[in-house]
């Protein structure tokens, strides 16, 4: 069993910055892909960012040069900085990610999401 846990959400002026963070805990080998998804109130979910085995990174337009996925593998955490918030980018942000379980099974698993507000 595995279980991934997202904090670091919170109420943020405009322009201001948070850290995301995504822990997986229980029967974790390693991380594989890592992605951050976030979705606003009646929009579709949206991927945000992406970093792969290889720490390949790739993010969506709207958030290039502002946000920065990153991971550390020895703590099995995935982090989202993100600067320069604009109130578009408040959302419930979740983590998804592909876990090795054992050498030769990988799944897939998803966190609860936390909230972020952009206001004023």
């Amino acid at each position: 069993q595995v279980q991934l846990v997202e904090s670091g959400g919170g109420l943020v002026q405009p322009g201001g910055s948070l850290t995301l963070s995504c822990v997986a805990s229980g029967s974790v080998f390693a991380i594989k892909n890592a992605d951050w998804y976030r979705q606003a109130p009646g929009k579709e979910r949206e991927l945000v960012a992406t970093i792969d085995v290889r720490s390949k990174i790739t993010y969506v337009d709207s958030v290039k040069g502002r946000f920065t996925i990153s991971r550390e593998s020895t703590k099995n955490t995935v982090y989202l900085h993100m600067n320069s918030l604009k109130f578009e980018d408040t959302a419930v942000y979740l983590c998804h990610a592909q876990i090795l379980t054992t050498l030769f099974q990988t799944e897939d698993y998803w966190g609860q999401g936390t909230q972020v507000t952009v206001s004023s």
